[in-house]
């Protein structure tokens, strides 16, 4: 790891995934889905689907990013919108990869606010700034994080998009 930047590999987050798993487990929340947060919980999401042998998951788009610690002012629900039909008196657990500033993370949880039995979060890194205290956390850090999936580049730039 550098001085500047947390460095996660790919091996390392297969561990990440089935240690959070483990916590779940350990506090006795069954999940009836997982929500995963797009893009970056995707990967978190269907991992712990696998480890926690829950089938039904699901993703919300939202976009708050938009380079190297540069965002919008708040984070915004892309279409296509999940509907709350699918998660009304469910116990859901909401995967995302890092609660940063804990806003998307927010928007979630209040979006599920009112539908579901009970909501949980679990993300592989928390910030000491996140608004959100995550129930499941593998790692707390205040660097930024280079994940193995967003460390590269795209291999081909869509127009429109930054850095294009």
């Amino acid at each position: 790891m550098s001085d500047d930047r947390e460095v996660l590999t790919y091996e390392m987050f297969g561990t990440a995934s089935r240690e959070l798993a483990q916590q779940v487990v350990d506090d006795g929340f069954e999940p009836d889905l997982v929500l995963s947060i797009a893009r970056g919980g995707l990967f978190l999401g269907g991992a712990l689907g696998y480890a926690l042998d829950v089938k039904n998951l699901f993703v919300m788009n939202v976009e708050f990013y938009t380079g190297v610690d540069e965002r919008l002012d708040l984070p915004v629900v892309l279409p296509p919108t999940l509907d709350v039909v699918d998660l009304t008196g469910a116990n859901v657990l909401v995967a995302d990869d890092v609660a940063d500033t804990g806003k998307t993370l927010e928007l979630v949880r209040s979006f599920c606010a009112g539908y579901v039995a009970d909501v949980r979060t679990a993300v592989v890194y928390e910030k000491p700034g996140s608004l959100v205290r995550c129930d499941y956390v593998w790692r707390r850090t205040d660097r930024w994080i280079d994940f193995p999936w967003s460390a590269e580049p795209p291999v081909r730039r869509r127009a429109g998009s930054p850095g294009a």
